[in-house]
């Protein structure tokens, strides 16, 4: 019996062991599977392989086959199909190196050093062991003859772990890269929503999941935590002002705020936040497998990078609120004076904003419609008459025509708005509304063919702020009234900046003014917008 017994677990064609259990608790329905490519020209070796290992999982993942007849045809399949992670293959199928010129295009052309190449052999002597393993970095070696099923088990289970090492090993490489990338990013991001979508993005990123998950920012007192924002299946999250009661993540996510730690509770995995500030955040994120160690680690990287990121938010958005406080409190001296403005400078803001994006969209001026440019055009925008500050009442809100004379004191306004608004531009570093303030207050009463004032400047030398709120300045004035005049009626308006174009006005700013007035009545004549 003890003979029949050793003859039978060397005939790994005939051996039939039991089923392999799965790990009690890690199956799960929707898990990836292992895929393993078998590759010999023999139908007969494909069967008895497939019968060997149908009942084989390794932690809860059951086993993907696909078949090769030659190594041209496992070539694109290997090409094709992602993850695979083990090759079982022949050596002589068309021709007598067939299999070891397949290993080495693996390596070479299709720079697969993850997968794991097993080579079976019929017949040792053709290809020598030591030879091979070094030359054409293969993973294991065996002669079919010596392949029991048992054995054929103990080889796939250590080539999927060792596949599975590598791989956590290159998800980590390729984790930290997108952490280092995503936190630069994180920086840029000006809005909270913004924010938060972005960390959802990088978290799907580096976990290599869907992008299901849900951002969440616990306020202060005894209140729900609201959604900041939700992505995928929980998108409809995003329009609820605070997490639902009810909700199956609702447990975990108010566990991790109670305990102030991470929970790792499959499938509700929720990364607990806490910034430098004194906010705490919670990323819940489902996926479709249990986490990995490295994962989590990974993941508690990342959330201290968002952490420092959420608090950097927080002060560039109290900096830019102050910045925009200084604007209007600056634009509110020309308002005060002149009750007029306060809804001139508005529709200035909104059309002057949306002229530049359209602009952007038709691909002109692509070097000077930078992205500051079109964040901050529309706010700077209202700053463009602030230097009527310095023009006499008796000029300023008079009814009828000006002499020469007031004509020249109104024309002041704009040098005293650019010299205003550079001198405090100059007090801090970089960019800012003030900056572009300053362009619009002095050069939007510059023509583009060289006629107008304070400077005479011509085409592209006038800022392209400026020449845009040129051209919203007027068109808006022109449609309502003003001390010294009535409003125009539309078809009068249009007919005036069309005229002017090229001269007094910059054709791609008009052309892209009609297109609005055109498409988007509202940006423009705000009582004409459709409900």
């Amino acid at each position: 019996m003890t003979d029949l017994k050793a003859d039978a677990d060397d005939n790994w064609l005939l051996d039939e062991d039991e089923p392999v259990a799965s790990p009690a608790g890690l199956a799960a329905p929707d898990q990836r599977l292992w895929r393993v490519l078998i590759v010999d020209d023999d139908v007969d070796v494909h069967a008895v392989t497939r019968l060997a290992l149908r009942n084989v999982s390794f932690k809860g993942r059951e086993l993907e086959l696909f078949s090769a007849y030659s190594g041209r045809e496992a070539y694109d399949i290997l090409r094709d199909t992602p993850d695979i992670a083990l090759v079982l293959l022949d050596v002589v199928m068309e021709t007598d190196d067939a299999g070891l010129i397949l290993a080495k295009r693996i390596r070479a052309d299709l720079n697969n050093s993850i997968v794991r190449v097993v080579l079976r052999t019929g017949q040792p002597g053709q290809a020598p062991e030591q030879r091979v393993i070094i030359e054409y970095d293969i993973n294991d070696y065996k002669a079919k003859t010596e392949l029991t099923t048992q054995k054929l088990f103990t080889t796939v289970i250590s080539a999927l772990r060792a596949y599975e090492s590598l791989m956590m090993l290159e998800r980590s490489r390729i984790g930290l890269g997108k952490i280092l990338a995503g936190a630069t990013n994180l920086y840029q991001i000006h809005s909270l929503r913004e924010f938060a979508s972005g960390v959802l993005n990088q978290v799907s990123a580096i976990l290599d999941v869907g992008a299901d998950g849900v951002l969440c920012l616990m306020q202060g007192g005894a209140g729900r935590p609201e959604v900041v924002a939700a992505t995928g299946t929980y998108a409809v999250l995003a329009e609820s002002e605070a997490m639902p009661a009810d909700h199956a993540l609702t447990s975990t996510i108010d566990k991790a705020f109670a305990e102030k730690r991470s929970q790792f509770e499959h499938p509700a995995n929720v990364l607990f936040i806490h910034t430098e500030g004194n906010r705490e955040l919670a990323i819940s994120v489902t996926p479709p497998w249990p986490l990995a160690q490295i994962q989590r680690d990974l993941l508690e990287v990342f959330c201290q990078r968002i952490a420092a990121a959420f608090d950097n938010l927080y002060m560039f958005g109290q900096l830019r609120k102050a910045q925009e406080a200084t604007v209007v409190a600056l634009a509110d001296l020309a308002e005060f004076r002149d009750s007029d403005t306060g809804g001139h400078v508005r529709r200035v803001q909104l059309l002057s904003d949306a002229i530049a994006r359209r602009m952007q969209q038709r691909g002109v001026y692509a070097d000077e419609l930078t992205p500051q440019l079109l964040d901050m055009i529309g706010l700077a925008s209202i700053l463009h008459d602030v230097g009527k500050v310095a023009t006499p009442d008796a000029v300023l809100l008079k009814p009828g025509k000006h002499t020469d004379e007031e004509r020249a004191q109104m024309q002041l306004h704009a040098s005293v708005g650019r010299t205003i608004l550079e001198r405090a531009a100059n007090m801090v570093d970089g960019v800012s509304y003030l900056t572009y303030g300053a362009q619009i207050a002095g050069g939007h009463h510059e023509h583009f063919d060289g006629a107008g004032y304070p400077n005479g400047l011509k085409g592209r030398n006038i800022p392209v702020a400026a020449r845009i709120v040129a051209v919203v300045d007027v068109f808006d004035a022109l449609l309502h009234e003003r001390p010294y005049k009535e409003p125009w009626p539309y078809p009068q308006v249009r007919e005036y900046i069309e005229q002017r174009s090229g001269s007094q006005f910059d054709p791609e700013v008009v052309t892209a003014l009609l297109e609005l007035i055109d498409h988007e009545p509202q940006l423009w004549h705000p009582e004409r917008a459709v409900a």
